[in-house]
C-alpha cells in the first residue's frame, strides 16, 4: 500500500515537473502598456479628434478596435505551436515584397506619406508585415544554415537577406526608420547566432563612420535648399532653432513639452503642446506628451516597463526548447527594443527625426496588431518550455 502511494506521489510530482510554462508577467506588462497607451492616446488626441472629426474619441475608438483584434490574434497565436509558422517563413518573405510593391499602384497617402494599403476595409502598413516576415524567415534560415553561419559567406548571406526588403521599404514607402529596424532585427538575430564578435565590431565601426561622414558632408553644405528631406532633417537636428519654422519645428515643440513637464508633470490631460502646437502628437511624439503630463517620473516608469518586457523576452529566449524558438523571441526583442530606443532618441533630439512610433502606445492600428501577433509567438515559445527546465 505504501509503495502504491509512493508511486502515485512520484507520478504527480513528475506531471507537475512536466507542466508547460506560461509567462503571466510578460502578459501583464503587455496589457499594462496597452491600457496606458489607450489612456495617453485619448489624452493626446482628443483635441485633434474633436477639431478634425467632430469626435474627441475618434482616434481612441479606432485604436481600441485594432487593440481588441490584436489581443484576439495574440491569444490564438499563443495557443498554436510556434514550429507551425516555420513552414510559412519563405511565404512571409515573398508576401512582404509583394505587398510593398503593391503600394506603388494601390497605396494611399496619409500625412504626406504613401505607406498604406486598404485590405478588407482596414488600413495595413506593409512595413509592419515585413518586420514579422523577416523575423520568421531569418529564424528559419539561420537554423537551416547551422554551422555555415560562422563562415564569412554565411555571415554575408544572412546580412544580405534583409537588404531587398530594407531598400523597398526605404524607397517605395519612403520609410527609412522601418528599414533601419528591419536591418537591426537581422543584425541582432545574427549576433546571438554567430560567436565571432570581431565581425560585428567591424560592422559597427563601418556603420558609424558612414553616418559620421554623411553628417559631415551635409553640415558642410550649409544650406537646406540644395538638400533633400533627410538632409534638411539632419541640419534641423544639428541646429533646430535655425529651422524653427520648418524641419526643426516639431522637434522644438517636443523639447518644450519635455522641459515644461518637470519632475511630476502638469497632470493627465493638462498638456498645452497637444493643443495644435505639436504636429503628430498622438503618433511619433506621444512620448513628449507623456513627459509633459506625467513628468520625468512618468517617462522613467514607462521606460522601466519596456526594460521589464525585454527582460522577460530574455528569460524565454534563454530557456527556449530549441534555436528556432530562441531566435523568434530575439527577433521580437530586437524589433521592440530598437523601436523604443529610436523613438525616445528622436523625441529628445538625440538623433535626427525619423518618424517612428512608440510600441503599444502611439496611434497606429496595423502596428499594434502585428506587435501583438509577435507577442503571441513569444508566448507560444514560452509554452514550449517545461518547468523542470527552469
Amino acid at each position: 500500500m505504501a509503495d502504491r502511494r509512493s508511486i502515485t506521489a512520484n507520478g504527480r510530482r513528475g506531471s507537475r515537473a512536466q507542466e508547460s510554462f506560461f509567462d503571466y508577467t510578460l502578459l501583464f506588462i503587455v496589457l499594462f502598456l496597452l491600457g496606458f497607451g489607450l489612456v495617453m492616446l485619448y489624452s493626446t488626441s482628443s483635441y485633434d479628434g474633436g477639431l478634425q472629426h467632430g469626435d474627441p474619441a475618434f482616434f481612441l475608438k479606432r485604436q481600441l478596435l485594432s487593440t481588441i483584434l490584436g489581443v484576439i490574434a495574440m491569444i490564438v497565436v499563443a495557443n498554436i505551436p510556434y514550429h507551425f509558422w516555420e513552414k510559412f517563413a519563405l511565404l512571409g518573405y515573398i508576401v512582404s515584397v509583394i505587398l510593398i510593391l503593391l503600394i506603388i499602384p494601390f497605396g494611399y497617402e496619409a500625412g504626406g506619406a504613401k505607406r498604406w494599403l486598404r485590405i478588407a476595409g482596414m488600413s495595413i502598413q506593409p512595413a509592419e508585415i515585413a518586420k514579422l516576415g523577416m523575423i520568421l524567415f531569418l529564424a528559419s534560415l539561420i537554423c537551416h544554415m547551422g554551422r555555415k553561419i560562422r563562415t564569412g559567406k554565411g555571415f554575408l548571406i544572412v546580412l544580405g537577406v534583409p537588404m531587398p526588403i530594407c531598400l523597398l521599404v526605404w524607397k517605395v514607402t519612403e520609410n527609412m526608420s522601418s528599414a533601419i529596424i528591419i536591418f537591426g532585427i537581422a543584425v541582432l538575430m545574427l549576433f546571438v547566432s554567430c560567436p565571432d564578435y570581431k565581425r560585428f565590431i567591424i560592422l559597427g565601426l563601418v556603420g558609424a563612420a558612414v553616418c559620421a561622414l554623411a553628417v559631415y558632408l551635409i553640415a558642410s553644405a550649409g544650406s537646406a535648399d540644395s538638400l533633400g528631406v533627410r538632409g534638411s532633417r539632419i541640419l534641423a537636428w544639428l541646429d533646430p532653432e535655425a529651422y524653427a519654422s520648418g524641419k526643426g519645428f516639431q522637434t522644438l515643440q517636443a523639447l518644450y513639452a519635455i522641459g515644461s513637464g518637470g519632475i511630476l508633470g502638469k497632470g493627465l490631460g493638462m498638456s498645452m503642446q497637444k493643443l495644435g502646437f505639436l504636429p503628430e502628437a498622438q503618433n511619433d511624439m506621444i512620448f513628449s506628451i507623456i513627459c509633459e503630463e506625467l513628468g520625468l517620473f512618468g517617462a522613467i516608469s514607462i521606460l522601466i516597463m519596456f526594460i521589464l518586457l525585454i527582460w522577460r523576452f530574455m528569460v524565454i529566449a534563454n530557456n527556449a526548447p530549441d534555436l528556432f524558438g530562441a531566435l523568434l523571441v530575439v527577433g521580437v526583442l530586437g524589433h521592440i527594443a530598437i523601436q523604443v530606443i529610436l523613438n525616445v532618441a528622436v523625441v529628445t533630439n538625440t538623433i535626427p527625426n525619423t518618424g517612428i512610433t512608440l510600441p503599444f502606445i502611439s496611434y497606429g492600428g496595423s502596428a499594434v496588431m502585428f506587435l501583438l501577433i509577435e507577442i503571441g509567438i513569444v508566448l507560444s515559445v514560452g509554452r514550449g518550455i517545461r518547468l523542470k527546465d527552469l
